[in-house]
């Protein structure tokens, strides 16, 4: 099983039952994706939880004052059975800049304006807007 594929579900559905929090299953690839998610403000506050075998990430999902969720839907672009790589002249805005995507680069896992900042490719793992 994927457990960013898995992490993105849970989020994805959540979100359109309007939960406050969502627990997902900790990784350090999901906490990573969770903290950029924070940084571009598609979610609230996470928190760590759980000892050894039952750690989990509680979310905070955020939703703007008429109760629509701040991410319409997030992607998941790299698969296991098929990975996606981009170039840095091929890593265009998401959405016309309105949403972001996540990517696996040499220098660590980052927004797609952070890298096209840093000049660097990588390997495309979600798109969210």
């Amino acid at each position: 099983m994927d457990s960013i594929a898995n992490m993105l579900t849970i989020i994805r559905n959540a979100q359109m039952a309007r939960r406050a929090k969502v627990a997902v299953p900790y990784s350090a690839m999901n906490l990573l994706l969770v903290k950029i998610l924070q940084k571009e403000g598609f979610v609230g506050q996470y928190e760590k939880s759980g000892k050894k075998l039952n750690k989990n990430i509680e979310i905070v999902l955020k939703y703007d004052s008429e109760g629509k969720p701040a991410m319409s839907s997030i992607k998941r672009i790299s698969k296991p059975s098929r990975r996606v790589y981009r170039k840095i002249l091929e890593l265009k805005p998401v959405k016309q800049g309105y949403g972001a995507a996540i990517v696996s680069t040499p220098k660590g896992v980052l927004s797609d304006s952070e890298a096209r900042k840093l000049k660097v490719g990588g390997e495309v793992i979600c798109e969210v807007w």
